[in-house]
């Protein structure tokens, strides 16, 4: 399974729970769970996207490397500006070719393509998890911790999974956190609760605790983002090959940014040449 595979169903996962939850105030709902759950998945996949921009600062750390990144989120796409390595600040020459990067993804529609098709493809991966999480799950009310609503959510066994991205999703179990006051979710955190293999292990499995973890904050009014990640899966793939995802990252310091806001605006602001006042 692959990380960006790994945000997609976690993030389908929290979403879906969030909006569950704005639906009922205890556990006891005289209503079928089934029912719910799917008139709430029908209910989310309709919803109209965020289509807000915003600015943040990223850090990320994958097998021991940490970067830290300046990020535009556009309408289609993402652009992000490399800013610091291991905690060092880039030299001169590595400054230079972000540079020269970002100002070639305004100029080449081709780049622009490229990066809204990935973009695409994490929401189609998240409509597709949606659909399957009123038959791969089960979930239950764990209490309460002050203004968080604690809610568990495990296998369901009588789940055929008919994909390899949809055994991974069906072999987690974990918690998650809802804000009582909005009933918006606060995290969640799940690990695999046994090996999941790919044609009886001939491509690969991977190992029974794997576990991954997403935190959600509010960065305006109404507005909630995903705020921090971590990831630690390990197994075999193909020829013994060892496979592993290990990977934590952090954003922090939103910014509101204006919703019509270009490509060669958001370089300028990456770069350095125009301040956020100036754009607003």
């Amino acid at each position: 399974m692959s990380l960006l595979r790994a945000w997609a169903f976690a993030t389908a996962v929290l979403l879906f729970v969030a909006t569950a939850c704005a639906q009922t105030t205890s556990p006891d709902v005289p209503v079928s769970p089934a029912d719910l759950i799917r008139a709430v998945v029908s209910s989310e996949l309709n919803r109209q996207v965020d289509r807000s921009h915003w600015m943040y600062d990223a850090e990320k750390e994958e097998y021991g490397k940490k970067e830290t990144k300046q990020v535009v989120q556009l309408r289609e796409f993402s652009v992000a500006r490399l800013t610091a390595i291991n905690g060092q600040a880039l030299l001169p020459a590595q400054q230079q070719e972000e540079t020269e990067r970002i100002e070639k993804l305004v100029s080449h529609a081709a780049e622009q393509q490229k990066l809204e098709e990935v973009q695409k493809k994490d929401a189609e991966q998240c409509q597709a998890f949606f659909k399957m999480i009123p038959d791969a799950f089960l979930f239950s009310y764990e209490g309460r911790e002050g203004e968080l609503i604690r809610v568990s959510f495990r296998p369901n066994p009588s789940f055929q999974p008919s994909s390899r991205e949809a055994k991974v999703f069906h072999a987690l179990e974990g918690e998650i956190l809802i804000q009582a006051k909005e009933r918006r979710l606060a995290g969640i955190s799940g690990h695999l609760v046994e090996d999941v293999k790919f044609r009886g292990g001939l491509l690969g499995h991977l190992e029974k605790g794997g576990k991954f973890s997403v935190k959600r904050s509010e960065i305006g009014p109404d507005q909630w983002a995903l705020t921090g990640m971590e990831v630690d899966m390990k197994g075999k793939a193909l020829l013994l090959k060892t496979i592993a995802v290990q990977q934590k990252e952090y954003r922090h310091n939103f910014r509101k940014l204006a919703d019509d806001l270009s490509v060669a605006e958001a370089a300028n602001i990456l770069n350095g040449r125009v301040t956020l006042a100036a754009i607003h």
